[in-house]
């Protein structure tokens, strides 16, 4: 009888021992320096409270996430981090639940730090905070320097207890082209100056993201946010400050072969056609889990340690790959659609690439639906 096997779609397995290798490599690179392992938007779709509890139990310390109810899911995962930094706008009503669960806000306007200061006191509470500045990203924060005064008067505020102050790279260019980044320095460290007067007191301060981190070492300050380096991208040449190697694998099976003869139509409005008689196989995977659209008639899956194109369009649970006139390939054959086998490899950049984006968000586009496995508990 043949093996019909997987029917309940792909996995992704996520390597541990390497994530925790990888935040050691940018840890040992750091002189002086702390590490804020980013993990918002479910820790790059590798899985929050999993990579949270491994990175603490690596001796990571930091972290930074996007909302409240990330940062409470990190706390239970990693009790004792000494961080656990939100880098959206946090919503007065959340004020009492990140004091109780030492969660620290970025404050990103005078309205936003009123607002904080006012439910704080309230609650006959004080909330650590770091003062966000917009020096050039255009995004959250105190525009510098037209705003660098309202952002010291923050210190004034008795419900706020201002601890840190941060901003964000728009563009990091190796230092032969500095571009535009020197430029949000030289704003960065005015209004740190006048921030820290206002407060009396040296605040720890932190701007690189992780291609500063890997390029610009002089901006480190007290700690560099590094997200997607943790995770194996932007950080594979070794001859930069610290390499690091990808930690995600997505796999699943093969669902039925069949011989086909040249000309055999694949897929919706028949786009491929077979070229010569060849073997088809039908893969549990599409669109509903994050495997982009683009890829169909673009991309490239792993079976029996070989490249095999995908073919035909990407359709909502499965997709077709040509493996070529007597495969060998059966049922239930391991699928990498990203990761090695045998010698190969098939990154999410290379996904991407076909995809006109950036690896982030084929990462964070896999479906939260799909089971993850951790190895290297």
């Amino acid at each position: 009888m043949p093996r019909i096997m997987n029917c309940d779609g792909s996995w992704v397995e996520v390597d541990l021992a390497r994530l925790r290798g990888n935040a050691g490599a940018v840890r040992d690179s750091l002189a002086g320096a702390d590490l804020i392992a980013v993990i918002k938007a479910d820790a790059y779709g590798h899985g929050l409270e999993a990579v949270a509890a491994a990175l603490a139990r690596g001796g990571v310390k930091r972290f930074a996430v996007a909302y409240p109810a990330e940062a409470a899911a990190v706390r239970g995962a990693a009790p004792q981090a000494e961080l656990i930094l939100v880098l959206g706008a946090a919503c007065p009503a959340e004020v009492p639940r990140m004091v109780r669960e030492r969660i620290t806000p970025v404050v990103v306007s005078a309205a936003h730090a009123q607002a904080l200061d006012a439910a704080a006191q309230a609650a006959g509470l004080r909330l650590g905070v770091h003062v966000k500045l917009d020096t050039g990203m255009g995004r959250l924060g105190f525009v510098c320097p037209a705003e660098t005064a309202q952002a010291a008067a923050i210190c004034r505020l008795p419900g706020l207890d201002v601890q840190g102050v941060c901003t964000h790279f728009a563009m990091v260019e190796p230092e032969k082209k500095p571009g535009a980044a020197r430029g949000q320095v030289d704003k960065f460290k005015q209004a740190v100056s006048a921030i820290e007067a206002a407060a009396g007191r040296r605040l720890f301060r932190h701007m690189s993201s992780s291609r500063a981190a890997l390029l610009l070492p002089d901006c480190d300050h007290d700690a560099v946010r590094v997200g997607i380096s943790l995770y194996g991208y932007g950080a594979a040449e070794p001859d930069k400050r610290f390499a690091t190697a990808p930690v995600l694998q997505w796999k699943s099976c093969v669902l039925q072969v069949k011989t086909v003869p040249a000309g055999f139509a694949v897929g919706y409005y028949a786009s491929y056609k077979t070229a010569a008689p060849t073997d088809l196989a039908t893969i549990s995977c599409g669109y509903t889990d994050g495997y982009q659209r683009h890829l169909g008639n673009k991309g490239h899956v792993l079976i029996r340690g070989r490249r095999r194109p995908v073919v035909g369009r990407v359709s909502m649970n499965w997709i077709s790959a040509d493996l070529g006139p007597d495969s060998g390939v059966q049922a239930g054959d391991e699928v990498v659609l990203i990761g090695e086998q045998g010698g190969e490899r098939i990154w999410a950049d290379e996904l991407a690439k076909h995809c006109n984006t950036i690896a982030y968000e084929i990462l964070t586009g896999i479906s939260r639906q799909i089971e993850r496995r951790y190895l290297g508990q």
